[in-house]
């Protein structure tokens, strides 16, 4: 036969878990990639036989799946690991994270802080992450750079920062960011209210006109804590999320992150709304938040995706740890050891993370002309063998260090463990120089 069809990379490998179809896993077979698009997936004989390739990877005893999408982070706060751990959330954010914010919070902080965030979770399979953090311009930048995919959330509250003073500034500013990036192919900026105990009904309703009128999503923490929802309550009568519904921002747009305190109630009424729930299972069980009730809610087919949280509150930024603890939390929660499965907790770091932030069509599984936002996860090693189910190890073991090589939209990101457009030893050395800063003031 003759080759008619030119691909730029073959990537030969063991096992391709395309997500979708559910629970298919192809083997000996080649994920074909041309630009910055899936071509197809084949299997490597054919690949050899019908198609000629740029460049031909050979990856034996390794595993192709769709990048990680991590739904909820801040990034620039990998400088704050470990500054203040082992204590509530109120008492941690007041007394300890915001503080510390005030005094350093700036561009350089937000740039070295978000370089060290992107390295991280490259090197563990995260190849799009949503962030909710100030100076999003100097996070816009570093991502352009890297090369990363990213979905931006300014933020806003009613009190001042070292970014804005009121409300107003900060939708000002982080409009002007969402205009600055509008035809960018890999980053999106929208609306980031900080939560409902930040934010009073004023701006919130604001936000929600103009989510409606630009189509753009709204990120906000809600329902972390029983604190928030005692204190919504007495304040206003009513729920924060019932709060958010009436001034019109529960839709499918909006992303409600933890939702730890949740009732039946609280899970028809985003069920209706077709509102997203972004799970931070490590995050909630360090800070004793709460339980998300996941199995309930994807019972009731509300999209659970899942996220991170920031560094300082988690202490990782590893996707693998984070749906490893979304299926071992959401069997513990359920009381059913069936609940969550491997390949739940997967698509919950991949399909349902591109369907929560509008992307669905474009990323979180291997399909022909998706992006191709692809990782290696390396299975060869004696801690994983045997090997009976693939997807079973991707869950239930330790893989994030596993992560061998990335693609975002075709272009190499990490080789064989190696970083291609972020610096190792300058992010370590940016890094050194916060913890002096920092620990100085302590």
């Amino acid at each position: 036969m003759t080759n008619t069809t030119t691909i730029d990379y073959s990537l030969d490998a063991s096992w391709i878990l395309p997500v979708v179809p559910h629970q298919r896993l192809f083997k000996d077979c080649s994920l074909l990639i041309s630009r910055d698009r899936i071509h197809s997936i084949v299997p490597t004989s054919q690949s050899l036989r019908d198609y000629t390739v740029r460049e031909r990877i050979s990856l034996p005893g390794q595993l192709l799946m769709p990048g990680l999408i991590n739904c909820h982070g801040h990034a620039a706060m990998t400088l704050l690991r470990g500054f203040a751990d082992d204590m509530p959330l109120e008492t941690w954010l007041k007394e300890h994270i915001w503080p510390v914010e005030a005094q350093w919070a700036g561009e350089e902080f937000v740039r070295d802080g978000g370089e060290l965030a992107m390295a991280e979770m490259l090197l563990s399979g995260t190849t799009c992450f949503a962030d909710m953090y100030f100076f999003g311009e100097a996070l816009a930048s570093a991502v352009h750079k890297a090369g990363m995919r990213a979905q931006l959330y300014f933020p806003i509250v009613d009190f001042p920062t070292a970014w804005a003073q009121s409300p107003e500034e900060y939708i000002h500013k982080g409009l002007k960011l969402r205009d600055t990036y509008r035809s960018h192919p890999l980053i999106n900026v929208h609306f980031g209210p900080h939560a409902p105990y930040t934010i009073g009904d004023a701006p919130l309703e604001r936000i929600a006109v103009y989510a409606d009128e630009l189509q753009a999503q709204v990120h906000i923490h809600l329902h972390e804590t029983a604190e928030e929802i005692e204190s919504s309550i007495k304040e206003f009568g009513k729920r924060p999320l019932q709060r958010l519904a009436d001034m019109g921002l529960l839709t499918p747009l909006t992303h409600c992150v933890h939702m730890t305190q949740t009732s039946a109630e609280d899970i028809a009424l985003l069920a209706n709304s077709g509102a997203h729930v972004i799970h931070c299972p490590r995050s909630n069980l360090k800070l004793a938040s709460g339980s998300c009730p996941t199995a309930a809610l994807t019972q009731q087919g509300v999209n659970v995706a899942l996220g991170t949280d920031g560094a300082a509150s988690n202490n990782s930024l590893d996707m693998f740890a984070e749906l490893q603890a979304a299926a071992l939390f959401g069997k513990l929660v359920a009381g059913d050891a069936a609940a969550i499965d491997a390949h739940s907790a997967i698509a919950m770091a991949t399909i349902n993370g591109a369907r929560a932030i509008g992307l669905e069509d474009q990323l979180g599984s291997l399909e022909p002309g998706k992006q191709a936002d692809v990782i290696a996860i390396d299975m060869n090693d004696l801690d994983l063998q045997p090997v009976h189910n693939p997807v079973s190890q991707l869950v239930y073991t330790q893989m994030g260090h596993r992560v061998s090589n990335v693609w975002v939209a075709g272009e190499q990101l990490v080789k064989s463990r190696d970083l291609t457009t972020l610096s190792r030893k300058e992010i370590a050395a940016n890094a050194a120089q916060w913890r002096e800063k920092l620990g100085a003031k302590r």
